[in-house]
């Protein structure tokens, strides 16, 4: 069985759109493309460098698939190490289109169930970077060994976020954390099972006539 692990440049309102550069994703009109950059905080290169440390393969959705695509073989100087790890990767893209992927040692993944039997199979650990739109479905089906996010002192006020419709209910268990100088906040968890029942020790609901009518007020749509 194979490890998938997600790694995730995070805003503190959770946005985590064209952390990179500003030409990234401009999808719904964000403009703050290349933020993470902005602030570069040189603490999280000790996480970076454990997060794509030995052999990997890479898991991701379309759009990251892309720019990944247009930069990393194309790459020169001192990221020119790293584009050559991309190309030397299998890149599994989690897709309904059809389009073709040129990249070398790239791989279609029709959905889910295709994930599922790929963490099955043996094989390299396997990374996710970016593609914000597939963490939800992955934690839904209970996918994800490990997540760590760095989370950056910032609000970005719109974008996509890592977190969005469709993220299931559930805990997750702190297993490392700790803060750069620059005040970015890196945390890794792993699954922590379902959120138990509302505790017979917490306080009782109140059941004052104003509690009662705000109730009312709930159930008929009105409040």
């Amino acid at each position: 069985m194979r490890e998938i692990d997600g790694a995730a440049f995070v805003s503190l309102d959770g946005v985590m759109q064209a952390p990179g550069g500003p030409t990234e994703d401009p999808q719904g009109g964000f403009a703050e493309g290349g933020w993470m950059f902005k602030i570069w905080d040189e603490g999280i290169e000790e996480t970076l460098g454990s997060v794509f440390s030995g052999d990997y393969d890479l898991l991701l959705g379309r759009r990251t698939y892309d720019i990944f695509a247009a930069y990393w073989p194309y790459a020169e100087g001192d990221n020119a190490p790293m584009g050559r790890a991309f190309d030397r990767a299998n890149k599994y893209v989690l897709t309904h289109g059809t389009q073709p992927l040129e990249w070398q040692n790239s791989h279609r993944l029709g959905g889910i169930e295709d994930v599922a039997a790929l963490k099955q199979s043996e094989g390299k650990r396997i990374v996710i970077q970016g593609s914000s739109t597939i963490y939800p479905a992955l934690l839904a089906a209970g996918l994800i060994d490990e997540l760590t996010l760095m989370t950056f002192p910032v609000t970005l006020g719109r974008g996509k976020r890592l977190f969005g419709d469709g993220t299931p209910v559930e805990r997750l268990t702190m297993t490392d954390h700790r803060i750069t100088a620059k005040g970015t906040v890196i945390a890794t968890y792993r699954p922590g099972g379902d959120l138990p029942p509302y505790p017979a020790q917490a306080p009782i609901p109140i059941t004052s006539e104003r509690e009662i009518a705000r109730q009312k007020r709930i159930a008929e749509g009105i409040w």
